[in-house]
C-alpha cells in the first residue's frame, strides 16, 4: 500500500509524522514557511518510508516509548541535508549516505536544521534474528562505516523506495524483506567486528548459537540437546548462555519459526501452496501442532490467518 501526505501546515505535520511511524512529539526549530511530504509504503511487516521536510525536530519521549506495548527498529538512510540523531547516551551526525539505527522502545531525538530527504525503514524488533539487548548497541551510530557492504545496502535502499511503487504486493513483501535481512547482516558484521570491546563472553556464544539456530529452523530435530551437542555443552549450560536475554533457547525456535511461517502465509505469492506444507518447511512438520502453536503465538490459525491478511 503506497500512500502520500505532504502539508505546509506544522501542526498538520505533527500528526502526519506520529501516524505514518510512532508517536512523536515535533517542534520547529527555525522560522519561516514549513513544507513537508511523507510517502509511505506499507510492505506488511516491513514499512518504506520516504521524509523531505524542511528544519525541524521529532522527538520521542521517555512517556511515549514507555506507553507503547509495541517494539520498533528504524533504520534511516540521509539522501540529502544534514541531521542529528540522539539516543541511549550516543549522538551521530546524519549526512548523505550515512545509515543509522534507532529503537522506538527508547527515547530518542531527530533534529534537522537545513532542508533533507531521507529513507526510513521501521520493522518489529521480532523480524530480525538478532538480540535486540546487542542491537541496542548499534544505536544512534553509523552503521558500518568501515565495510563496503553498508554502502552496497544504501544503495539498495534508495533503489527500493523508487520502485515499490511499481510492484505487487508479493514481491514489494519479499524486497522489503530481503533489504531487512541485509542490513541485519550488516548489524551482525558491525556487532562481530566490536568483540571483546563491548560484547561478553555470553553475549558473543548467544550470537553463534543464534546463527546456528537460523540456518536449521528446517529441521524438525532441532532442539535444545542437539544444539547444546553441537557445540559442546550441557543443556543446562546452553541455557545459562540465553539467561538474561529475554527468551529461552526454545522460545527462540518457535518465535523464529512461527514468524517466518507468518511471513510465507502473509506472502500472495504462496497463497495456492498447502498450509501443512509451509509449517512443514519451517521445521514443524506435525500439522496439528503447527496450528496449535500458530494460534497460541497469533492468536488465529494458520488458515484463519492467511485469509485475514489477504482480505485486509
Amino acid at each position: 500500500m503506497y500512500q502520500r501526505s505532504e502539508t505546509a501546515d506544522f501542526d498538520q505535520w505533527r500528526h502526519t509524522v506520529s501516524q505514518s511511524f510512532v508517536p512523536l512529539e515535533a517542534e520547529r526549530v527555525a522560522p519561516g514557511a514549513f513544507t513537508g511530504r511523507i510517502d509511505v509504503q506499507d510492505c506488511g511487516a516491513v514499512v518504506m518510508t520516504g521524509v523531505q521536510a524542511r528544519s525541524h525536530a521529532v522527538v520521542r519521549t521517555e512517556a511515549l516509548a514507555a506507553s507503547a506495548p509495541e517494539r520498533f527498529f528504524k533504520v534511516s538512510l540521509q539522501l540529502e541535508g544534514h541531521g542529528l540523531l540522539i539516543q541511549d547516551g550516543r549522538e551521530v551526525v546524519l549526512e548523505p549516505g550515512t545509515l543509522s539505527i534507532y529503537d522506538t522502545s527508547r527515547p530518542y531525538t531527530l533534529s534537522f536544521d537545513e532542508r533533507f530527504s531521507s529513507c526510513v525503514l521501521m520493522f518489529p524488533h521480532e523480524q530480525i534474528s538478532l538480540d535486540p539487548r546487542l542491537v541496542g548497541q548499534l544505536t544512534a551510530t553509523r552503521l558500518g562505516a568501515e565495510h563496503q557492504l553498508a554502502d552496497v545496502v544504501g544503495r539498495l535502499i534508495a533503489r527500493t523506495e523508487q520502485v515499490l511503487p511499481e510492484l505487487n504486493d508479493g514481491v514489494g513483501r519479499r524486497l522489503a524483506g530481503n533489504v531487512v535481512d541485509l542490513l541485519t547482516t550488516v548489524m551482525a558484521d558491525e556487532l562481530a567486528g566490536r568483540e571483546g570491546q563491548e560484547l561478553t563472553e555470553q553475549q558473543r556464544l548467544r550470537a553463534t548459537v543464534t546463527d546456528y539456530i537460523e540456518a536449521r529452523l528446517a529441521d524438525p530435530q532441532l532442539t535444545p540437546a542437539s544444539i547444546a551437542a553441537a557445540h559442546f555443552m550441557s543443556v543446562r549450560s546452553l541455557h545459562g548462555v540465553f539467561e538474561g536475554s529475554g527468551e529461552t533457547v526454545s522460545g527462540l525456535i518457535r518465535r523464529r519459526r512461527v514468524e517466518g511461517s507468518r511471513r510465507d502465509l502473509a506472502d500472495p505469492l504462496q497463497h495456492d501452496v498447502p498450509v501443512a506444507q509451509i509449517g512443514a518447511r519451517w521445521g514443524l512438520a506435525d500439522p496439528a501442532h503447527f496450528s496449535r502453536l500458530f494460534r497460541a503465538v497469533v492468536g488465529l490459525s494458520p488458515a484463519q490467518y492467511r485469509q485475514q491478511v489477504r482480505w485486509a
